[in-house]
């Protein structure tokens, strides 16, 4: 139960809900309590009364105002009862915010390198199962459960000072029922863990292949896909069977101790009111609170059942929220994780990091990197790239382009070396305003589901519409935009698949635009798109790069033609650096992927060989023959 109450404690600005709860489930225990009083009061009255005989008006007046009680303590019951719902309600749906926007806030608050080795489809899993097993399991013990047990807390007292071994025989019943519980427990949870193992694994491939059912239609893999999906719900079906039938099983000796603790509870009431200890009244008040008893007896079947699944579910919620944090996580996220209650956090994008003229528009000194401990990505590099420049990086595939392009956005942090932004240490300089200050545009433009207009204006919502139109003419994109019959309001569905290739880049190139960052990296920004569609996205990136520092990471030597410096990366070390016209001269990996592309393109009819092909793959480059 301790994740409960962690659950609980972390939720605490609910208190006030928390104690409307108990307070009203302590008023319907009471109330209840009332009617079993009024009932053996009533049966008292009327047994005197036919025992004395004569004239039996005052014993009806007696009753009936005995019975216009009993409807009061119920319909007061009754309202509070469900005032108390209300509350418990309440309650639930505000910890499910609660709990949620922290796990989302978490999610995005954990650095790059967690979200490197997870599966997207399990941690949604995880969040809807283990969110929903907890509030399902507060709503209930709240609504419903909580009042139960209060009751019987009363009923204890009652029965204890009626006759104490009753109280004893009743209060026996739950210590062996727990304890039966507890013999339950363990093994129920290894089968429900192998369970959602087993779903989580099958819904986070429903998830990638109903996401991408382009590509799982086209190979013909729905068959498969679906086979593979069955087979995991499949064995669901086997691990339920042992675990409903030691779950039942044990049910039964629980069911049977219960009765045999009651047989023992009526045979003493019956015997005591035979020897005249308690009146008829007594009697009958006695097995109404012992009747009322037994409801919280069955129900805690279906309680710990729920308390099980909460508690097993919450484990994967814990399990996320337990990661470490980095220097890399927003504050805003920081103070939404930390918060008793969701608190207004402000939702602007700060402004980007003033550049002195003097400083470089990125730097890297000294730095090192390894993903994994033992395999340096990059190796003591050193690059830098003056204010308004533009830099282009090209080298082997793996070789830790992409990992300095991580660098820069913050997104790691060197395990040694320092990286600057704008005459920043990143390490020194809060993520959000460093991210702010760069802008990037990747080979896969991530667009959103929504309206073009909102994907533009995705780092800048504030944006005019007019803002939105001008940056769409300069990348090159009104055109087609104004096209669609809704224009900029068209909603271009999940990743954008209503718009191909170079539409969805050319969104993501006035994207950048409006963001208007002082550092610019365009990370194998046209690599996917065909010849004509890059043509079109060039256009809007020639635009974009001006007045502004430009890392490039290239993948054709006619994009970076005209670059001031490249820089060649091999092994995770700067192997070669300089203008191209001096690469070109130097006769280093620049000048020999130079002479190989001249060489295919002098001759367009001629087929290119495998080592040909091989050669620029390695560099991961396409060759510029079909321009």
């Amino acid at each position: 139960m301790s994740s409960l109450f962690r659950i609980m404690r972390s939720a605490s600005a609910l208190w006030p809900l928390y104690l409307g709860v108990i307070i009203s489930a302590t008023v319907v225990a009471i109330l209840s309590m009332v009617g079993p009083f009024l009932v053996g009061q009533a049966t008292d009255t009327i047994a005197d009364g036919i025992r004395e005989g004569g004239d039996t008006s005052a014993v009806l007046t007696t009753v009936l105002w005995l019975a216009v009680a009993l409807f009061a303590a119920d319909a007061l019951r009754v309202l509070v009862d469900n005032l108390g719902g209300y509350w418990g309600d309440v309650m639930a749906a505000r910890l499910r915010q609660i709990l949620s926007t922290r796990y989302y806030a978490k999610l995005l608050a954990l650095p790059q390198r967690f979200h490197d080795n997870q599966n997207t489809g399990a941690i949604i899993a995880r969040l809807d199962r283990s969110i929903h097993a907890v509030t399902q399991f507060i709503q209930y013990f709240s609504n419903n459960m909580f009042t139960i047990l209060m009751q019987l807390v009363v009923i204890l007292a009652i029965t204890f000072f009626y006759y104490w071994p009753l109280a004893v025989l009743l209060a026996l019943l739950f210590p062996t029922y727990l304890w039966l519980t507890a013999l339950t427990s363990n093994r129920w949870q290894r089968y429900e863990h192998e369970k959602n193992e087993q779903v989580d694994t099958a819904n986070s491939r429903f998830a990638e292949a109903i996401g991408q059912v382009k590509i799982t239609k086209s190979f013909v893999s729905e068959v498969r896909e679906l086979a593979s999906f069955g087979k995991h719900y499949r064995r669901t079906v086997s691990i339920t069977r042992p675990q409903s039938r030691w779950w039942h099983s044990m049910d039964i000796a629980r069911g049977l101790s219960t009765a045999l603790i009651f047989f023992g509870i009526y045979a003493l009431i019956f015997w005591r009111t035979l020897e005249g200890h308690f009146s008829l009244g007594d009697m009958v008040m006695l097995i109404q609170l012992m009747n009322m008893a037994k409801t919280p007896v069955f129900m805690l079947s279906f309680l710990v059942d729920a308390a099980q699944k909460a508690m097993a579910n919450s484990r994967d919620y814990f399990q996320i929220m337990d990661e470490e944090l980095d220097a890399s996580s927003n504050p805003q996220l920081l103070k939404t994780i930390a918060a008793p209650d969701i608190p207004d956090v402000d939702t602007s994008i700060p402004a980007p990091v003033k550049q002195e003229s003097s400083e470089p528009g990125f730097e890297l000194r000294n730095v090192s990197f390894a993903y994994e401990e033992g395999k340096p990505v990059l190796d003591d590099i050193s690059l830098a790239a003056p204010k308004g420049s533009k830099i282009a990086l090209i080298g082997e595939s793996g070789g830790g382009k992409s990992t300095v392009v991580n660098l820069l956005l913050g997104l790691y942090q060197p395990q040694a070396g320092q990286v600057s932004v704008l005459g920043h240490d990143t390490s020194q300089l809060g993520p959000e305003k460093l991210r702010a200050s760069v802008g990037v545009v990747f080979q896969e433009p991530s667009l959103f589901s929504g309206t073009i207009r909102e994907n533009i204006a995705y780092g800048k919502p504030e944006a005019t519409m007019e803002e939105v139109v001008a940056v769409a003419h300069r990348a090159n994109a009104h055109e087609f935009i104004s096209a669609f019959p809704d224009g900029y309001d068209t909603v271009i569905g999940e990743r954008g698949l209503r718009l191909s290739g170079g539409q969805k880049q050319r969104v993501a190139v006035a994207r950048a635009m409006l963001k208007d960052a002082p550092l610019l990296i365009l990370d194998e920004a046209t690599s996917a798109l065909d010849t004509k569609a890059e043509r079109s996205v060039q256009a809007g990136l020639e635009e974009l790069m001006k007045d502004r520092t430009t890392l490039i990471i290239a993948h054709r030597l006619s994009t970076i033609a005209d670059v001031d410096t490249i820089f060649t990366i091999e092994k995770g070390r700067v192997v070669e650096s300089g203008s191209p016209v001096e690469l070109a001269r130097s006769g280093g990996i620049y000048a020999q992927l130079l002479e190989l592309s001249e060489s295919v393109s002098a001759n367009p009819d001629k087929q290119v060989t495998e080592e040909q092909r091989q050669h620029f793959q390695r560099y991961g480059m396409v060759h510029d023959s079909s321009n």
